[in-house]
């Protein structure tokens, strides 16, 4: 399984569409906020309702959207390169996180 968290939430729709044409067919994505926004937040010594209205009003988005995809390895590198293409550099500060865990069992994906 590969996870991708990105952090610049406007590139979304450009990462789904560069899967598709990348042959990745499926993928699930939540909302997500990283603890530096979390602890950045509670440390602030705000009311914590009125914190989460203020970070609701705020233009910059307090949070992420995390992509789950299960794949082959030999995708890996084939969503990675997909990533890279529309977000850039991984390495760079603020951009995101990719990595891949194991999956020992998968039902419910239709096979080719």
């Amino acid at each position: 399984m590969l996870i991708f968290v990105l952090n610049n939430i406007n590139y979304l729709e450009e990462i789904m569409n560069e899967f598709t044409k990348s042959g990745i067919k499926g993928a699930t994505i939540i909302d997500s906020t990283g603890m530096a926004k979390v602890l950045n937040h509670f440390s602030s010594g705000e009311v914590p309702i009125f914190g989460s209205l203020k970070m609701l009003m705020n233009e910059k988005r307090p949070f992420n959207k995390t992509i789950f995809t299960v794949i082959k390895d030999s995708q890996v590198q084939t969503a990675v390169s997909a990533i890279e293409r529309i977000v850039g550099d991984l390495s760079k500060p603020d951009v995101g996180i990719v990595f891949t865990i194991p999956v020992n069992f998968v039902e419910g994906i239709v096979k080719e």
